[in-house]
């Protein structure tokens, strides 16, 4: 049985991590440091195991039973259907993929503005920004292979390397003061994390790269399905580690910062703060291209919905609707998809579950 070598699992590795790791990876670490203050440690326990624990274990489940597929199918192929089409719509144009448009663009683009910006020309340059946002995106779809050397050999290191300065600029600027729990932690702070985690939709995204994953595996000349397993696996595990510690990275930014930046609707305010203070006008640029790398390395993601339809016709569709939902900004995309996660990640944890001890059909 053929395997990868080391160099190509880190690439694997890489590029599964990349397709996780978008809007929601990069806003709601810092948010939680923030508000979660004192007790950010079981915060973040709560969030690592909807965030990166069990998307990863989903990763494994899904592996071993071939596919969301065959997985959900072993309960009814009714539920098989409606909850692939659910999930895709979640992680597709619905949440997602519009949320990864709009955070790169609070973050790339609104901090250069004027204060003096009227509503009508930022949803303008919103519009114009998303266009362009989905154009490039949809192009870089179209060879969902080629993932592995886009997003695994050149926009993660990148990524991670930005990542880490920005990490290093605040620990040396800021003095470590850690601020008291906001009331919504104390006392629930590992239950408030675990529900944090959903917003970041992983477990959901967990059932469906794998696919891409295995395409991309199996272009390395790996075409057993035991051993596209095993490597889908190690990919898994592999995403998770780095997921651990950028999370943990972004959290210990927000904790620092808590102090001096107040009240704040989502972790985008935080973040712009820290590079603002440790870099200047340089950490606006900073801020920007990360937030542009991380969000365009989710939107690439693209996965055939239904076979009749061919895969050029659906991610036009997606990318339109997509571009569309964008335009309505940040803070309404996420105020309207959490209540929606309570409902879809309880289930999605139970389906993970499920088929980590469910065996196989030979």
């Amino acid at each position: 049985m053929k395997s990868l070598s080391m160099r190509n699992r880190c690439v694997i590795g890489f590029t599964l991590f990349s397709m996780f790791f978008g809007a929601g990876n990069l806003i709601f670490p810092p948010l939680l440091g923030a508000e979660a203050g004192s007790s950010t440690i079981p915060a973040m326990v709560g969030m690592l195991l909807t965030a990166v624990v069990l998307p990863a274990l989903a990763v494994i489940s899904v592996a071993k039973h071939d596919g969301l597929k065959n997985l959900a199918g072993s309960i009814h192929p009714a539920f098989a259907t409606v909850y692939a089409v659910l999930i895709h719509l979640l992680i597709g144009p619905f949440v997602a993929i519009p949320r990864t448009a709009s955070t790169s663009f609070e973050m790339a683009v609104v901090p250069f503005l004027s204060d003096g910006v009227s509503a009508e020309s930022l949803l303008i340059m919103r519009c114009i920004y998303s266009f362009t946002f989905f154009v490039i995106a949809t192009i870089v779809s179209l060879k969902p292979t080629r993932l592995k050397d886009l997003l695994g050999k050149v926009m993660t290191p990148i990524l991670l390397i930005l990542i880490a300065v920005i990490f290093v600029g605040v620990v040396v600027k800021f003095p470590t003061v850690v601020r008291q729990a906001d009331a919504s932690y104390k006392g629930h702070a590992l239950q408030h994390g675990f529900v944090t985690g959903y917003q970041t939709m992983d477990i959901l995204a967990a059932f469906n790269f794998g696919a891409v994953i295995a395409m991309n595996i199996e272009a390395f000349g790996v075409k057993n399905r035991k051993g596209v397993a095993k490597e889908t696996i190690l990919a898994g595990i592999g995403a998770g580690i780095l997921l651990c510690i950028v999370y943990s990275a972004t959290a210990y930014i927000g904790v620092l910062c808590s102090s001096k930046v107040g009240n704040v609707e989502n972790g985008t305010q935080i973040l712009t703060y820290a590079v603002h203070a440790c870099f200047g006008i340089y950490g606006k640029v900073l801020i920007g291209i990360i937030f542009f790398i991380a969000c365009f390395n989710v939107c690439v993601y693209f996965h055939e919905l239904v076979p009749k339809i061919s895969y050029f016709k659906w991610l036009l569709v997606f990318s339109v609707f997509s571009f569309v939902i964008s335009c309505a900004g940040l803070n309404a995309i996420l105020n309207v998809s959490l209540p929606i996660l309570k409902v879809m990640c309880p289930i999605a944890i139970a389906l993970t579950f499920y088929g980590l001890v469910r065996r196989k059909r030979q």
